[in-house]
């Protein structure tokens, strides 16, 4: 019997038992979910159902080998869709390999049945179908992967933004306080939210915190420097705050040139600054 032959054999298997693999399949995917409830179910099932015809209609085309063939082109694209969701819902790996491995053991119960004439038909559909279920459950763990590392870098970058705030103090004023240490991915995304707050409000003065930067070593000092140079050529002057002692100390011994970067030990005297340079004063009046 030809490859051909077993693949028609197999795919009419499946077709005509679809009803009784599918119901025993859904039985144990529902036994090992965590997650069940009505809708969950009527989701699962329709997958179920979803993947067995696209599983028969690929093995019918003869390729029994290959998954990246376009024969199976739709089966992977319901397996990825499957994958997908399943890690933006919070299932494991695990959890969603299991959908392709379990429908192992009524798959060959009915093709034992189908094949119980012929023992070396049997053990070559057998072989053929555990390795395609093998590279399909594989590939449904990679998907899901690429989709937990893609959810892990956006979450990542919305972490990045939100701790680079740029607040307005004043009119032509704004500040921007930093926490936590200053790499080079952080220092994009400083530089492009304090260039686009000089856009959108006009300010002159950008005071840069460093308060609660830990260390500066001449990788942050070099970060600093762009960010201040990038908004000079957009018309704003920065000054520095929150320089403590021990930062002080470190940026002398680093050799790092700031003789043409105001410096003020707090916000506070930075604020002043900026408000003298802007034309503006405060008065303290007496109770």
């Amino acid at each position: 019997m030809s490859m051909k032959d077993y693949a028609d054999r197999i795919s009419h298997t499946i077709l005509d038992q679809e009803a009784a693999i599918g119901a025993d399949w859904l039985a144990q995917l529902e036994a090992l979910s965590v997650r069940s409830n009505a809708a969950a179910r009527e989701q699962l099932r329709s997958h179920c159902n979803q993947f067995l015809k696209a599983f028969a209609a690929a093995t019918r085309s003869g390729e029994l080998e290959n998954i990246d063939h376009r024969s199976w082109e739709e089966v992977r694209d319901l397996l990825a869709e499957i994958s997908s969701t399943r890690a933006k819902s919070g299932s494991t790996p695990s959890e969603t390999a299991i959908f392709v491995f379990s429908v192992k053991q009524p798959l060959f119960s009915r093709l034992q049945q189908a094949f119980a004439d012929d023992p070396a038909g049997l053990a070559a559909a057998t072989w053929t179908i555990t390795s395609l279920l093998d590279k399909l459950g594989l590939y449904t763990i990679e998907v899901f992967q690429k989709t937990k590392d893609q959810i892990i870098v956006r979450q990542q970058q919305e972490l990045l933004e939100l701790s680079t705030p740029v607040v307005k103090l004043w009119n032509g004023i704004l500040a921007l306080p930093l926490i936590g240490t200053l790499d080079s991915a952080r220092t994009q995304v400083v530089m492009e939210n304090i260039l686009q707050k000089i856009v959108d409000t006009g300010a002159m003065i950008a005071i840069i915190d460093i308060t609660g930067v830990p260390t500066v070593d001449t990788l942050v000092a070099q970060h600093l420097m762009k960010t201040i140079a990038a908004a000079r050529l957009m018309g704003a002057d920065c000054i520095i705050s929150g320089i403590r002692p021990q930062i002080a100390q470190t940026i002398v011994h680093l050799g790092v040139n700031l003789e043409d970067v105001i410096t003020k030990a707090t916000l506070a005297d930075a604020f002043l600054v900026a408000l003298e340079r802007t034309g503006a004063s405060i008065t303290i009046k007496n109770a």
